[in-house]
C-alpha cells in the first residue's frame, strides 16, 4: 500500500463520517481513531502536528482531546519530537507500532470495500488490488474479458516507474474484476532488460505484453524477439497520424512497426523560477548560461547547489553525454542514417570534448556526490528544495506539483536543453514501447492486442494523464482543455512537440546500443572522476565500439521475422551482447529512471 492509497482511503473514511457528524454534531465517534488517522495523514504530506493544535482539530471538546493526547504520549503510541535545539517545542507523530496497526486497519477497510464493490475472493491479498482510482480512471475492460465475464490470466512486463505502477493500480484496481495488480511485474531498467531477453529463450514467453526502453527497440527487433505488429494495428484502433511524428518512429525499426509508445517523455532542464527572480537573471539558454546562473546560486553553506544531474556510472552519465552531444548538433550515427538497420556508431571526439568541459564545469556547481546520483537520488534533491536547476525528465516532473514531500511546488519553469557550442535547443526523447514478444502463442495474440488497445485507449491515457503523468503520444488527448489545465509541464511537453524540438535521435536505435552505451557510461565517468583524461576516455570509447563491430548477421525465419546467428550450428536467440552489455555494467551501476 502506498501513501497515495493511504491518503484516499484515510478521505473515503472521512467522507463517511461527514453525514453522522452533520446528524449528531455532539458526538465524538471515536477519538482515538480520529486523533490517528489525523497524525497519519500529516506525517504522510510533511506536516508538523502540535499537542495544541491536534487537540484544538474539533474532534472533540479541547480537555477530552488533551486528556486522550496525554494517555497515548504516556502509552508511547504517539510520539514526541522535538522542533527546536532548546528542547521547549514537540511536534507529534505516530509510533512505528501504530503505524503499522493502523495500516492494518486500512487493509480490512479495503479487503471489506473490495469484496463488497468489487466482487472479489475474500481470499485475495489486499495489496493484489488497489483502492483509489479516481473516477476517470474508470474505462472500458478489453472486449474479450467483458465477454468471458471473469478475471483472464494475463501476464504483462513492464518497467518499475510511476507510470506503468499506476497502470497496475488501474489494471487491478477493485471496481473491475477482470484483473489483478499481480498480472503486472514490474522491474527496473537492469533486471527489465535480463527478463525480456530470458524470456526470449523460453519455448513460450511468460508475457503477453513487454515494454521496452525506447532505445533498445533496435536490438530486440534485429534478434527477432518482438513480433512486427503492422498486421494488429487496424484491429487496435491507432490512428498513426494521431501521433507525434518522433512519438511513433520510436516503436518502428528498418522500416516496420515493432511497438506502440505507451508513453513518452522528454527531458527538461527545470529551473527555480523565484530564484531567478530574486538574482534578476535570466533563463539560461546556452551552457555557458547554465554555468553562470548555476555559480550565483550555487550556495552549499546554506545547503543549495547550483545544479544536480544524473552522472551515476553507466546508463546515467551515457545519457547525459548522449543528450548534450545532441545539444552541439552531433550523434552517435547522423541522422541521415536515421533507419538504417546496418548503421555502425561513431563518436565525434571534438564534440565530445565540449560535452565534457561542460560536465567538469557542472560538476563544480554540483553536490559533492553528483557522479553518483541516478535519475531517482537527483531527482530527490531538487524536490527537496536543495537545488536551483536539475536535468530530468518529464514524467518525473508532476511530482514537483503533486508529491506531498515537495519544497518547489509552484516555484519550477522547464526549459528545453540549452543549446551547447555549434548546437541548438532540444528536448530528447525517452520512454517506453508496447511490444508483443514473438514466442507468444498464436491463439494469445489477439488477446495481448486487445490489452495494449485498452492501455492506450483515450480513456486510460486521459485519465493518468489528468492524475499527473505529463505524457502526450496523442493529439486526441491534447485537445482535451482539462488535460492541459492539469499540470504545467503538459503544456511544456506539448509546446516543445508542436515546435519540432523533440529529438529521439541522441540514443539511436542500433542492434548493439545496450554495449555501446555500457562503453560510454564508464569511460564518461571515468573523465569526470579523473581516472582519465577527456581524450584517453574518449579514445577508449572509439577504440571499444570499434571492436563491437557492425550488425549482427541475420537469418529471415518462415514467419517473416529475423533471429541473429552469431555462429555456426542451430540458430538461437543470441544474448551475448546482452551478457557482455550487463558484464560492463557491474560497477556500482544504477538504472533507475
Amino acid at each position: 500500500m502506498n501513501d497515495l492509497e493511504r491518503l484516499r482511503l484515510l478521505d473515503f473514511l472521512d467522507q463517511l463520517r461527514a453525514p453522522w457528524t452533520e446528524l449528531f454534531p455532539r458526538s465524538s465517534g471515536d477519538l482515538t481513531m480520529l486523533l490517528v488517522a489525523h497524525l497519519v495523514q500529516a506525517e504522510i504530506r510533511g506536516e508538523l502536528v502540535t499537542v495544541s493544535a491536534l487537540a484544538q482539530a474539533g474532534y472533540a471538546p479541547y480537555t477530552t482531546s488533551m486528556r486522550r493526547i496525554d494517555e497515548m504520549i504516556a502509552q508511547k503510541t504517539i510520539l514526541r519530537v522535538e522542533r527546536s535545539r532548546t528542547g521547549k517545542s514537540f511536534a507529534l507523530k505516530p509510533s512505528l507500532q501504530l503505524r503499522q496497526d493502523f495500516d492494518a486497519y486500512l487493509k480490512k477497510i479495503k479487503t471489506v470495500l473490495a469484496a463488497t464493490f468489487g466482487r472479489r475472493d475474500d481470499s485475495e491479498a489486499p495489496d493484489s488490488y488497489y483502492f483509489g482510482a479516481p473516477p476517470a480512471s474508470v474505462v472500458q475492460r478489453p472486449p474479450s474479458m467483458a465477454r468471458e465475464g471473469r478475471r483472464t490470466d494475463m501476464r504483462f512486463l513492464l518497467a518499475d516507474d510511476n507510470y506503468f505502477t499506476a497502470m497496475q493500480n488501474l489494471w487491478g484496481d477493485f471496481r473491475h474484476d477482470f484483473g489483478s495488480r499481480q498480472d503486472v511485474e514490474l522491474a527496473r531498467l537492469p533486471q527489465l532488460y535480463r527478463l525480456t531477453l530470458d524470456n526470449a529463450q523460453q519455448p513460450v514467453s511468460r508475457y503477453h505484453l513487454t515494454a521496452l526502453n525506447i532505445p533498445w527497440i533496435g536490438e530486440f527487433a534485429s534478434k527477432g524477439l518482438i513480433r512486427p505488429i503492422e498486421d494488429e494495428l487496424s484491429s487496435l484502433g491507432l490512428d498513426p497520424a494521431d501521433f507525434h511524428d518522433s512519438f511513433w518512429a520510436a516503436g518502428s525499426y528498418g522500416g516496420r512497426q515493432y511497438g506502440i509508445p505507451i508513453y513518452c517523455t522528454i527531458e527538461t532542464l527545470a529551473v527555480r523560477r523565484d530564484l531567478l527572480a530574486e538574482a534578476g537573471l535570466p533563463a539560461p539558454t546556452s551552457f555557458d548560461q547554465v554555468i553562470d546562473v548555476g555559480r550565483h546560486l550555487h550556495a552549499p553553506s546554506h545547503g543549495r547547489y547550483g545544479i544536480t544531474w544524473n552522472a551515476a556510472r553507466g546508463m546515467p552519465v551515457a545519457a547525459s553525454f548522449l543528450f548534450l552531444l545532441a545539444d552541439c548538433g552531433e550523434y552517435l550515427v547522423p541522422r541521415s542514417h536515421a533507419g538504417d538497420p546496418d548503421a555502425v556508431p561513431h563518436l565525434p571526439v571534438e564534440a565530445g570534448l565540449r560535452v565534457l568541459d561542460y560536465m567538469h564545469r557542472m560538476v563544480e556547481i554540483s553536490p559533492p556526490d553528483v557522479t553518483a546520483l541516478d535519475w531517482e537520488s537527483s531527482f530527490d534533491i531538487f524536490l527537496r528544495g536543495d537545488a536551483a536547476m536539475t536535468y530530468c525528465w518529464s514524467m518525473r516532473c508532476a511530482r514537483f506539483e503533486y508529491d506531498t514531500r515537495s519544497r518547489v511546488k509552484r516555484r519550477v519553469t522547464y526549459l528545453p536543453h540549452p543549446a551547447g557550442p555549434h548546437g541548438c535547443s532540444t528536448a530528447p526523447l525517452g520512454g517506453f514501447v508496447l511490444t508483443i514478444p514473438v514466442n507468444l502463442p498464436q491463439d494469445q495474440v489477439r488477446l495481448a492486442v486487445e490489452a495494449m488497445a485498452w492501455m492506450m485507449a483515450p480513456d486510460s491515457v486521459r485519465s493518468h494523464v489528468k492524475s499527473g503523468f505529463p505524457f502526450l503520444p496523442r493529439f486526441s488527448v491534447v485537445s482535451d482543455p482539462e488535460v492541459m489545465q492539469s499540470s504545467p509541464i503538459v503544456g511544456f511537453v506539448e509546446k516543445v512537440a508542436s515546435r519540432n524540438m523533440i529529438d529521439g535521435w541522441p540514443r539511436p536505435p542500433i542492434p548493439n546500443y545496450t554495449a555501446v552505451e555500457a562503453i560510454i557510461g564508464a569511460e564518461v565517468h571515468d573523465a569526470l572522476t579523473r581516472r582519465k583524461s577527456d581524450r584517453a576516455a574518449l579514445a577508449a570509447i572509439e577504440e571499444q565500439i570499434a571492436r563491437l563491430g557492425g550488425a549482427l548477421p541475420v537469418r529471415r525465419t518462415s514467419h517473416g521475422t529475423k533471429i541473429a546467428v552469431p555462429r555456426a550450428g542451430r540458430p538461437r536467440v543470441p544474448v551475448e551482447l546482452g551478457a557482455a552489455t550487463l558484464a560492463a555494467q557491474k560497477e556500482g551501476n544504477s538504472w533507475n529512471r
